[in-house]
């Protein structure tokens, strides 16, 4: 079976590398599995202190694989085997390229960001019939000013790396050779803090933010629920496999008419 999520130790850095390009490193089963088992490794080995979350290839990571699905939700870490796990250790993610759907709510897990200057971000489920399904849906407008993260969810639109920076979602901007470098140095400087202190840190905040979420994956759940047997869930999914734009309704040319 290919290993599509390499795990590798920098002294107290556990360092996580999606490893599927060819596949713009959407999240199958296999992964899900294997990112689960690295969260895991993060957080029961007293020894490792902080994880980077990074991407081999040109793409981050580009969500979930639509053709095979990403795998049941695990025990711990729910969605991928980390969208929903409690962690107790700081996560920073390395993003370089398109951090796109799922892929780009990894990067809403993570508690610090570094992103390349040609890194990109957006939540595009809408154009395939569904709604960010793990935890975008109420962590993007968290993170960024609410009008910017509902704009990327009604028009799938952009949002470059360099804007994400001055928006607050970015923690440190680089070059794209210099992304990993730069988070593992951030994750390093993470670890002057006692250990205990850091965890007591995290389950302050998990305990402030429990209501938000509790509220936000209900109405995540209810949104996706109603979409699960929709007509325009099953025209994008077949636009996807079809390789074709999605026909809503209204059409184009109800578009042309509304425009002039």
């Amino acid at each position: 079976m290919p290993d599509f999520v390499r795990v590798a130790t920098r002294g107290p850095v556990l360092l996580v590398t999606l490893d599927r390009p060819a596949k713009r490193n959407a999240v199958n089963a296999e992964m899900t599995l294997a990112l689960d088992a690295a969260f895991d490794r993060l957080d029961g080995d007293p020894a490792l202190r902080v994880g980077v979350l990074a991407a081999e290839g040109p793409y981050f990571c580009a969500g979930t694989d639509l053709r095979t699905g990403a795998g049941p939700h695990t025990a711990r870490g729910g969605m991928y085997g980390v969208i929903r796990r409690r962690r107790h250790k700081p996560l920073v993610a390395a993003v370089a390229g398109p951090a796109l759907g799922g892929g780009f709510e990894l990067v809403l897990v993570a508690d610090l960001v570094v992103a390349s200057r040609d890194a990109w971000f957006a939540l595009p489920e809408t154009t395939r019939g569904r709604v960010p399904a793990g935890g975008g849906l109420f962590r993007a407008p968290d993170r960024l000013p609410r009008n910017i993260a509902v704009e990327l969810m009604l028009t799938a639109g952009r949002l470059e790396a360099e804007r994400a920076h001055h928006l607050g979602l970015v923690n440190r901007l680089t070059e794209p050779n210099d992304v990993l470098a730069e988070a593992l140095d951030l994750a390093l400087a993470t670890c002057g803090g006692a250990p205990e202190a850091v965890a007591e840190l995290f389950t302050a905040l998990h305990a402030s933010s429990a209501a938000d979420d509790a509220a936000g994956w209900a109405a995540t759940h209810t949104a996706r629920t109603t979409l699960l047997a929709s007509d325009d869930r099953t025209e994008g999914n077949a636009a996807f496999v079809e390789r074709r734009a999605p026909r809503w309704v209204p059409d184009d040319d109800v578009r042309k008419e509304v425009l002039g």
